[in-house]
């Protein structure tokens, strides 16, 4: 049985949390796209913590945690993220690589860098972590996969082709220092010691597990709307985001996948420039975002102070659309708990026109949001774990919600614990 835990929306979604709580039931965690470049926060019994790199599922010693073919390997950031781990008394994880995944190279994080710098103020609100050059060397057939790394001859090959159209780019468009390739070799020598007891044939343990019965859990990074062809491109990431992609990044086939969980906030946020239709601004967002999360809402990479905005029923129903959403988590509903009414976006005005339909990126930057107010209700839900002993309104403003997406809301939750949770019948 293969599940996919993906997000709706903009990324920051709670699926950290989501992949932990359904880790205790799977034998495997996948991490199937995406780079260090986004978090997931979980909390549980060994304390608070931002994976990067790492499945959510490393926190249980049952569970098999692999990262597939389709993620941007960052090497030294993987070996700090274990290590931050066992340092905090968590058990060393089962740790398998997928041999056909490509590393994010040294020069992938200074051209992100550069290229940032270079925009300015049309930036893409890149986290610089190399994640767009390093999917663009992939597809344009010059990245170094991770087998790669075990053939001498083959690496310095590479590394000469690789420097040969790097320095073009470093010295002419950026005018910054060009790879010195003997430099950049030892560092490959240092990423295959690292990274060598890790590497497995991915695809192949995932074909006997999937014949032994076993449970997988897909575990996507960010949301529907930063998918590269379905999301509000240009502000995007450079990897598929959709559940679908879950049988390609981590080389399974599709029909495997027989569960897809979504996961949605119960308002929105996002890290990162674009279109955010339901945006909130000044001192409304600014108490949405202390209250929000655990700590507030703030990235888990990096930091950065997240936007915040109202649920948005249209952006959502699509996003789940897109993932082929099986079953709805509804996360953050506890943050909630301090307004007299909440807004929910229903609808977008376009030029006059009002839709449920979420548009193309030219026309979203026109839309303004049709908000509909709920009553709040006004109290502390954390604790509850029947659905039935919620608050009325809050009972009300879910099932307003599963309405309006048109997809089940299956699991509520109401606290960052693992525990904090409760479920719902479909």
């Amino acid at each position: 049985m293969v599940k996919a835990v993906v997000g709706a929306n903009w990324g920051d979604e709670g699926k950290g949390k989501i992949t932990d709580m359904l880790a205790k039931e799977a034998d495997i965690v996948v991490r199937f796209q995406g780079g260090a470049n986004a978090g997931h926060t979980i909390v549980n019994d060994y304390g608070k913590f931002a994976l990067h790199t790492l499945p959510s599922g490393v926190f249980y010693r049952h569970t098999a945690n692999i990262i597939g073919n389709g993620v941007a390997l960052n090497i030294p950031v993987l070996m700090q993220e274990i290590q931050s781990l066992t340092d905090r008394g968590v058990p060393a994880p089962k740790l398998l690589v997928s041999d056909r995944a490509q590393i994010v190279m040294p020069y992938h994080i200074l051209l992100d860098q550069y290229e940032e710098e270079r925009l300015a103020g049309k930036s893409f609100g890149s986290t610089k972590s190399g994640i767009a050059p390093f999917y663009s060397d992939k597809y344009a057939k010059i990245g170094f996969q991770v087998s790669e790394l075990f053939d001498r001859g083959l690496l310095e090959e590479k590394v000469e082709k690789a420097a040969e159209i790097k320095n073009v780019l470093l010295g002419h468009l950026y005018h910054k220092p060009l790879i010195d390739k003997g430099e950049l070799l030892a560092t490959l020598e240092s990423y295959r010691e690292m990274i060598a007891p890790y590497v497995c044939d991915v695809s192949s343990f995932l074909d006997k597990a999937m014949k032994e019965g076993k449970t997988v859990l897909l575990e996507g990074q960010l949301g529907t709307l930063k998918d590269p062809d379905h999301g509000i491109y240009p502000m995007v990431t450079s990897s598929s985001t959709l559940a679908a992609y879950g049988a390609i990044g981590a080389g399974l086939p599709p029909y495997e996948i027989k569960e897809v969980i979504t996961v949605c906030k119960a308002y929105s946020s996002a890290v990162g420039a674009g279109a955010f239709v339901s945006e909130i601004f000044g001192e409304e967002a600014e108490e949405l975002r202390r209250r929000g999360g655990d700590g507030g809402e703030y990235g888990a990479t990096t930091g950065r102070p997240r936007r915040m905005g109202w649920f948005d029923c249209v952006a959502s129903k699509y996003g789940c659309r897109l993932q082929g959403t099986t079953d709805v988590a509804f996360t953050v509903l506890d943050v909630l708990g301090y307004l007299d009414e909440i807004p929910v976006c229903v609808g977008y005005e376009i030029d006059g026109e009002i839709t449920t339909q979420f548009p193309v990126t030219a026309k979203l930057a026109k839309a303004k949001p049709c908000l509909e107010k709920l009553p709040g209700w006004k109290c502390d839900i954390r604790g509850i774990k029947k659905y039935e002993d919620l608050p009325e309104n809050c009972r009300n403003y879910v099932e307003f919600i599963e309405k309006r997406i048109g997809y089940p809301i299956t699991m509520v939750s109401n606290g960052p614990g693992r525990d904090d949770i409760i479920y719902r019948k479909k």
